[in-house]
């Protein structure tokens, strides 16, 4: 199966939040071929939930999965971690106080 690129694929998430009225921003540039993605979602009340990509090893297929919430302040330190681990990494915000993320939509995996 071809694999999209890490920036197809950010513009595309990005696009389709803008769609849905959902404010986000790059908050750190990765590799553009093949950078790692985080997505932060951040409910604008103290609170924050940071998201991975994984892999459902039996079947192949991907899936978000919560790499670490509670306090932004913590998932920011966990974040900060993460980079520096991987400086090709990806890392986009999204702003939403209802929680949306659209990580779950089809074509997100």
């Amino acid at each position: 199966m071809t694999r999209l690129t890490a920036r197809f694929w950010v513009d595309a998430y990005l696009a389709r939040l803008r769609f849905h009225d959902i404010p986000a921003f790059v908050t750190a540039h990765g590799d553009d071929t093949g950078g790692a993605v985080l997505v932060k979602l951040n409910t604008l009340d103290g609170q924050a939930r940071l998201f991975q990509r994984g892999f459902d090893l039996e079947t192949g297929a991907r899936h978000w999965q919560v790499l670490n919430e509670g306090a932004e302040a913590d998932v920011d330190a966990s974040l900060a971690r993460q980079r520096g681990f991987d400086p090709d990494l990806w890392v986009i915000e999204v702003e939403d106080r209802a929680g949306r993320h659209l990580l779950d939509d089809d074509g997100l995996g």
